[in-house]
């Protein structure tokens, strides 16, 4: 049975101030830098075999800061496909504003109908939330059957990623439509986790903050060195 933490980056200037970065570039706070340096350290604990980032800074640095307190030789890999969605003309606008127009009614209650509008510029692309949950779900599985074939059916492994993204994991690993993610919570800096066993998915917790050791099996779990100190999206505005 392998195990994934699905972890969204820390707190982004973006999300203090309601805008809908997409794939521009948007530095973590003050807050979000506390909020992924506690996270590192409650994990210092779990013996992560792989740590897999979107490209994008926010979640480069959020798995970086993870992958500083664990052993040595941990790496982190980015995967292209497990980046933000693509939200073409909405990119850099406001929430508030944003919620005005006709298309929101259909993100928030039909989000599989969704593509984005284009960017007139032509600065940003732009996709379905179909279309990416399509691209997230299969480069999720693709690196969860390697990690079982390299480390064993124990490993455990962690994603960084973006709160929508995210969130159409966990719809998928549930069985539920797309449709229905929206009713999922992905906190900035929070922990959810999928389990995987012989070809099905099952969603062991969502949006942990503080309390994820505790809810890893003993084998996945990496006895500290005696002595060491040990710590405990568009996903939302965190």
């Amino acid at each position: 049975m392998t195990t994934c933490l699905l972890i969204r980056h820390g707190q982004s200037q973006a999300n203090v101030d309601g805008i809908l970065a997409g794939r521009t570039e948007s530095d973590l706070t003050e807050d979000g830098w506390g909020q992924i340096r506690r996270l590192a350290k409650g994990l210092f604990q779990v013996r992560l075999s792989s740590l897999v980032t979107s490209p994008l800074e926010r979640c480069a640095v959020t798995a970086s800061e993870i992958c500083s307190i664990q052993a040595e030789g941990c790496q982190v890999e980015v995967e292209e496909r497990v980046a933000e969605v693509q939200y073409g003309a909405w990119t850099g606008k406001s929430l508030k504003d944003l919620a005005a127009e006709e298309l929101w009614k259909d993100v928030q209650s039909a989000p599989s109908t969704v593509t984005f509008p284009a960017d007139p510029d032509g600065d940003h692309d732009h996709e379905s939330l179909s279309a990416m949950s399509d691209r997230a779900w299969e480069a999720w599985q693709q690196w969860d059957e390697r990690i079982e074939e390299e480390h064993g059916e124990h490993a455990v492994w962690a994603m960084v990623s973006h709160g929508d993204v995210i969130k159409a994991l966990l719809a998928r690993a549930m069985g539920l439509p797309l449709d229905s993610f929206q009713s999922i919570i992905v906190d900035p800096a929070s922990v959810s986790i999928i389990e995987r066993q012989k070809g099905r998915t099952a969603v062991r917790a969502l949006n942990l903050r503080d309390d994820v050791y505790p809810r890893l099996g003993k084998q996945q779990l990496e006895d500290p060195d005696e002595g060491a100190e040990i710590g405990v999206v568009g996903g939302g505005d965190g």
